[in-house]
C-alpha cells in the first residue's frame, strides 16, 4: 500500500500520510506524490477542495532523515520543492487536520492551508536550528507575521514545540477538537467548502492571499537555496549523524 493515499469523493480530495511504522515521515517519493496530487487537484471542478491528514496519533514527523541524507534535494525541481511551491501557489482550499506530532514540514506545511483542525494531542515543532539548518515553506517570512517575532524567534531559534491550545491562541488553528473526531470533523468541513461556487472560493482565496504571495515565493526560493547549501555542511552532518546513531549532537566545534 502507499505511503500517501489520494481518495477524491463529493469535490474533496483526501491526502493522507499512511507510513505509521515510520511516523509518517516523509521520504522523496512522497513528496513526489504530494506535489502530483496537488497538480492533479488544480484541474478542473472535480475537485473543489483538498483535505491533508494523518492517524490520530501522529501527523508527520517530517523529512526522513535517512531518505535526506541519501538523496538531499540538489535542485529547485526536487520533488521536496515542487511539493512546496504546489502547495504555496495552490488555488483551491486547502483544511488540515493534525493530531499527534507535527515536525519540520509537518507543521510548516501548515501555513498555506486555509483551514486547520487539530487534536488536543497536536504537538507542533520548526527545530530546524537544531539539525543545523534554517526554515523552509516561506516560515521565516510567515512565523513571525502570525506568532509575533518573539514567539517566532522560540519557535524557529530554539525550536521548541508548542500545543495545540497555544497554536489555536495565535490563530494557527482554527479549532481543538478530541483527536479521534478530528479527521470527521475536518473532512465535513471540507465537504461544506466543496459545496459552495468554485469560482468565488478561488477568487476570495486569491484575493486574501495577493499581498505575500510573491514575498511568500521568493523568500520559499531564498530558504530552499541556503537549505540546499546547509545540508552538506558539517553543523547538519553531525546532526543527521548523531541522529542516526542515537546520541546528542555535538556542535562545540562549529
Amino acid at each position: 500500500m502507499s505511503d500517501i493515499l489520494v481518495h477524491t469523493e463529493a469535490g474533496v480530495m483526501t491526502i493522507t500520510f499512511n507510513r505509521l511504522d515510520k511516523k509518517n515521515s516523509i521520504t522523496s517519493a512522497m513528496y513526489a506524490e504530494l506535489a502530483d496530487a496537488l497538480a492533479k487537484a488544480e484541474q478542473g471542478s472535480a475537485v473543489r477542495t483538498v483535505l491533508i491528514q494523518g492517524d490520530a496519533t501522529i501527523f508527520s514527523a517530517g523529512n526522513d532523515i535517512g531518505d535526506f541524507l541519501n538523496a538531499p534535494p540538489s535542485t529547485q525541481e526536487s520533488p521536496v520543492f515542487r511539493f512546496l511551491r504546489g502547495i504555496a501557489g495552490f488555488p483551491k482550499p486547502i483544511v488540515a487536520a493534525v493530531c499527534g506530532p507535527a515536525v519540520g514540514i509537518g507543521t510548516t506545511l501548515l501555513f498555506h492551508c486555509d483551514l486547520v483542525y487539530a487534536g488536543d494531542n497536536a504537538a507542533f515543532s520548526m527545530p530546524f536550528v537544531n539539525l543545523g539548518l534554517c526554515p523552509e515553506a516561506a516560515s521565516s517570512l510567515l512565523v513571525p507575521q502570525m506568532f509575533g517575532y518573539h514567539r517566532a524567534a522560540e519557535a524557529l531559534l530554539l525550536g521548541d514545540p508548542f500545543m495545540a491550545e497555544a497554536a489555536l491562541e495565535i490563530g494557527f488553528v482554527n479549532r481543538v477538537v478530541p483527536p479521534t473526531e478530528c479527521n470527521a470533523i475536518a473532512q465535513a468541513q471540507a465537504r461544506k467548502l466543496a459545496a459552495k461556487p468554485l469560482t468565488a472560493l478561488v477568487e476570495t482565496k486569491r484575493l486574501m492571499k495577493k499581498s505575500q504571495q510573491s514575498a511568500v515565493l521568493e523568500r520559499m526560493g531564498e530558504e530552499g537555496q541556503s537549505f540546499g547549501r546547509m545540508l552538506r555542511e558539517p553543523a547538519a552532518r553531525e546532526a543527521f549523524t548523531a541522529f542516526m546513531e542515537k546520541r546528542k549532537p555535538d556542535f562545540s566545534k562549529l
